[in-house]
């Protein structure tokens, strides 16, 4: 299987959730609930200069299991808000990483306003990005490589439409020059994060020099976000040196013994990088 046919697979599988989801509840129900919603929480980021984005996800195809449904979620989820996250990514596809949208609820109830969450999914029509709405996220992630630009322009425009951020994720120079496309024409209008995915689609293994690589192909005009192969604190020095503002870290984390622990030492490597580089930039 080729990387495209993955995503193409994921794709198909989310375009029927949508499907049986409309059957139950239509758009225009759906968006008149996710309207009178609470606003979520704004994504804000550290003066210091590099934050993370601490993710919630229960299996991963490349790692296999990384926690039981039955294990502590709210202490995981609330423990990333008291050590510094930014932002909780919860993964809600349920084929192949076990997630649920209940789990985007939880997360948002736990997080009662402090920073917002993030739907992370392979989603595919605006009307999932009401669904996180309804559920509380704060902002939804969005693969540039899976869609046509059409589409694109619909899950931004919904989003903008109920104030949530998007990170645009891209996995090389193609998906990157298109998202800076996007960032060109949506900015005005919402917060846009565009991040690097440096995991092989083929393989499923992370290729963490592709971080560094594609870096300076990254526009300065919206912060940009390492994801996947950020897994210590000499890691997220290294990317934050080369200009990454945040990284979206989910498998160390939730392999670690002590999450919060590892949180901290990689905020703190990153952020004295940050510096560092703003001195020597100065």
């Amino acid at each position: 299987m080729n990387g495209q046919d993955f995503l193409s697979g994921m794709a198909a599988s989310s375009a029927r959730r949508v499907l049986a989801a409309r059957a139950r509840l239509p758009e225009a129900q759906l968006m008149q609930q996710a309207l009178a919603s609470a606003r979520p929480p704004a994504l804000k980021l550290s003066a210091a200069g590099f934050d993370v984005i601490a993710e919630l996800k229960l299996r991963s195809p490349a790692l296999g299991a990384l926690a039981a449904a039955t294990a502590d979620l709210d202490a995981r989820i609330a423990g990333y808000a008291a050590h510094g996250a930014a932002a909780v990514s919860v993964l809600t596809e349920p084929e192949r990483f076990d997630g649920a949208l209940e789990h985007l609820e939880r997360a948002t109830r736990v997080l009662q306003g402090r920073i917002p969450a993030m739907r992370k999914d392979f989603l595919v029509d605006p009307y999932q990005v009401a669904e996180a709405r309804v559920a509380g996220a704060g902002g939804v992630l969005v693969i540039l490589r899976m869609l046509a630009r059409p589409e694109l322009d619909a899950l931004l425009q919904r989003a903008a439409e109920l104030e949530l951020f998007v990170l645009l994720e891209a996995f090389d120079e193609r998906d990157i020059a298109l998202g800076a496309e996007l960032v060109q024409r949506h900015r005005a209008r919402q917060a846009l994060l565009l991040g690097v995915n440096c995991r092989d689609l083929v393989t499923l293994q992370v290729v963490p020099g592709r971080l560094v690589a594609l870096a300076p192909r990254l526009p300065d005009a919206v912060p940009r976000v390492a994801e996947s192969g950020v897994d210590t604190p000499q890691a997220a020095a290294q990317l934050a040196a080369a200009g990454y503002e945040l990284a979206l870290i989910g498998g160390a984390l939730m392999k670690a013994p002590d999450p919060a622990v590892l949180l901290g030492a990689i905020l703190a490597a990153g952020r004295a990088a940050r510096q560092g580089r703003g001195a020597t930039c100065g």
